[in-house]
């Protein structure tokens, strides 16, 4: 099975940290980075898809991405 997620966070340290850790756990990056002004903050937000191959096991909709 292959897993996506969308990662996104602030544009500081605590968005590379969330996708350094998708990475240690065997996420990949999948296109290019994006960035953008949230106006509702007034703050800019980073944004990178991931992707992961799982076996074994098949998708669910209720299967919480993080954890693998």
């Amino acid at each position: 099975m292959r897993l996506y997620r969308f990662l996104t966070g602030p544009d500081d340290s605590s968005f590379c940290h969330k996708v350094t850790a998708a990475l240690n756990k065997g996420w990949q990056l999948q296109g290019s980075p994006t960035y953008a002004f949230d106006a509702e903050t007034k703050s800019m937000r980073c944004g990178q898809a991931v992707v992961k191959d799982v076996e074994g096991i098949d998708y669910d909709p209720s299967m919480k991405l993080s954890d693998y």
